[in-house]
């Protein structure tokens, strides 16, 4: 790239972490968290970086992504939607649960622009990818589980994104 690593901003530098640990061989029990990844990312760019994310949900490893962009949260498994506010006006789960049930949730702003988004998209018929994580989702299911004290479920070897 041309640069040395400590002049790479925050994101660059993520990007070259994910790409050495694609190199290593997965255990499929490995808990990826990353923050805001499609942060300066082309759109075409924040779809080649899905495709990574779910193979690695798909070879049995855990995503957890802290990300605003509506493009990723509609396509987790999981979402758990903090707020209401920034600062000191959120830190509260306002909303828990695949991004149809949070679509739903009254006074989740995420929600509410996931409702649109998804709408939207009603015409495009869900993957199997898709249908399988949602049947995943189920209550009863180990996503589905109430969690303990203040803790939010998280369920694993799926793909969850932080608002």
């Amino acid at each position: 790239m041309g640069q040395s690593a400590p002049t790479l901003s925050g994101g660059e530098a993520q990007r070259v972490k994910l790409a050495a640990e694609l190199q290593k061989r997965s255990t499929g029990r490995t808990i990826y968290v990353l923050d805001e990844p499609t942060t300066g990312l082309h759109f075409e760019d924040i779809r080649k970086l899905l495709g990574v994310l779910h193979s690695l949900v798909d070879k049995g490893n855990t995503v957890l992504v802290i990300e605003h962009n509506l493009d990723v949260i509609k396509t987790a498994d999981w979402v758990i939607d903090m707020g209401p506010e920034g600062g000191s006006g959120g830190g509260m789960v306002v909303a828990a649960g695949t991004p149809e049930q949070v679509a739903g949730t009254p006074g989740s702003f995420t929600g509410e622009f996931l409702a649109t988004m998804l709408t939207a998209e009603v015409s495009d018929p869900p993957t199997a990818r898709a249908k399988a994580s949602r049947a995943a989702a189920k209550p009863g299911s180990r996503a589905a589980a109430k969690p303990r004290s203040q803790e939010a479920a998280k369920p694993r070897s799926k793909a969850a994104r932080v608002t």
